[in-house]
């Protein structure tokens, strides 16, 4: 099929194809969606170069992320070189009209991760972004009350908070910046708000990186780092009832369901209301209040939060090792320094390439401690998505604190032992 779309030819092959069996969406559904939301697609993704996060199977497949844009492309999509933390380069797509947005879906993205910078400055974020992760078993209610402290505290450092949906689990709220400041500097005022936000809500929310430690909804201030991307507004998402990152209204957070955003709802609800974020760019604010109350932190101590594991270890940084897997220092009865001191009963059941091999290693692994499982907290049970070189792999782990110390299986070998970096 071939859609004329901003004076350009676009063909979308196999238009037919199913990307959510359940739903029953195709590829040209997908399109159709984007193209009846592109205004409000176009205002999250537009300018900015993206990672292309592809599902060529569909969205019950694992994806690939493909950071160069591909060789053979129209002329019509634009591109831009960026630099990565490990010093390589590529050149991304910039999605600029409807027309390289339809490219885009046809290539198999269903989400779209843009950086948040524009193409014409790819050093100083525009955005700075509040990303809401909840541990499982957190009600959604909750989630909602910590994004109100959020935009609070984004209020009260003179900034002004724009939420949707995740589409997924959780909620994001941007705040447009001046594009003044470097990615060190963005993060650094993200650890700022996820501090405050802590402080505000200790029982609700924590800026704590390590999952071991995490309890309610985590405030991740990493997605601020340089080359982290976050689903932008109106991306569809891969889940089985195909919900969309929605904008919402600050008088919408309180009694949000994210259930009812969906392919089906919010191509209806934009025409019907427009988008909730479409006056954002003339709200950009200043960072210097976050970067005050960062240097108040770091003066009373605190030190700079972790960085994610693929980073160069940073001045100032906390040293980047798992609490279950730091060392003593010799004085906390351990038989002596360098000895390495659990803090939290951490086994590890299954490295796998998708999420599927791995939560059976774990079924495996229950039937074999029928008496343990049930005795864990949902928070208790850490699936975590891991980058790899292109793609992502799984690792499964429990953290046993809930066990009583003598019911407790020791560390045995992986149910799943999958090597990401040596795999082909």
């Amino acid at each position: 099929m071939v859609l004329e779309l901003a004076g350009h030819e676009v063909a979308i092959s196999n238009p037919g194809k199913v990307y959510f069996p359940r739903a029953g969406v195709t590829k040209l559904d997908m399109v159709r969606y984007y193209l009846a939301v592109a205004p409000g697609a176009l205002g999250g993704v537009g300018g900015r170069p993206m990672a292309l996060k592809r599902f060529v199977n569909g969205a019950e497949s694992e994806p690939f992320f493909q950071k160069r844009a591909p060789e053979k492309r129209p002329d019509w999509v634009g591109t831009v070189e960026l630099r990565f933390p490990s010093g390589r380069t590529a050149d991304e797509v910039v999605v600029t009209d409807e027309a390289a947005l339809a490219w885009v879906i046809n290539l198999g993205c269903i989400d779209l991760n843009p950086h948040p910078v524009r193409a014409a400055d790819l050093d100083h974020p525009d955005e700075l972004r509040v990303d809401l992760d909840p541990v499982p078993g957190v009600p959604w209610q909750q989630i909602r009350d910590v994004a109100m402290v959020a935009r609070d505290v984004l209020a009260d450092y003179g900034l002004t908070g724009w939420p949707k949906t995740s589409g997924s689990r959780g909620m994001h709220i941007y705040a447009r910046i001046e594009p003044r400041w470097e990615f060190g500097e963005v993060r650094r005022a993200a650890v700022a708000v996820a501090r405050e936000i802590e402080r505000r809500a200790p029982e609700l929310a924590t800026s704590k990186w390590w999952k071991e430690e995490r309890h309610g909804v985590f405030v991740d201030y990493n997605q601020n780092a340089k080359d982290r991307t976050v689903a932008s507004a109106y991306s569809l998402r891969p889940v089985r009832d195909v919900r969309v990152s929605t904008p919402l209204t600050w008088a919408e957070v309180p009694s949000c369901d994210p259930a009812e955003y969906t392919i089906g709802t919010v191509p209806e609800r934009f025409a019907r209301l427009g988008d909730p974020w479409a006056e954002m760019d003339e709200a950009a604010g200043s960072l210097d209040g976050l970067l005050e109350q960062a240097a108040r932190d770091e003066a009373a101590g605190l030190p700079d939060a972790p960085w994610p594991p693929h980073y160069e270890k940073q001045t100032g940084e906390a040293p980047r090792v798992q609490p279950s897997k730091r060392r003593g220092g010799g004085s906390s009865g351990t038989s002596g320094p360098g000895r390495r001191q659990s803090t939290m009963p951490l086994i590890e059941i299954a490295r796998a390439r998708t999420k599927d091999e791995a939560l059976a290693g774990l079924e495996r692994w229950k039937a074999r401690h029928p008496g343990v499982f049930p005795q864990l907290e949902p928070a208790d049970v850490l699936v975590d998505a891991m980058r790899g070189r292109s793609s992502l792999w799984y690792r499964i782990r429990l953290n046993l604190q809930h066990v009583p110390a003598a019911e407790r299986p020791p560390q045995e070998p992986l149910e799943v032992d999958y090597d990401p970096w040596g795999a082909s």
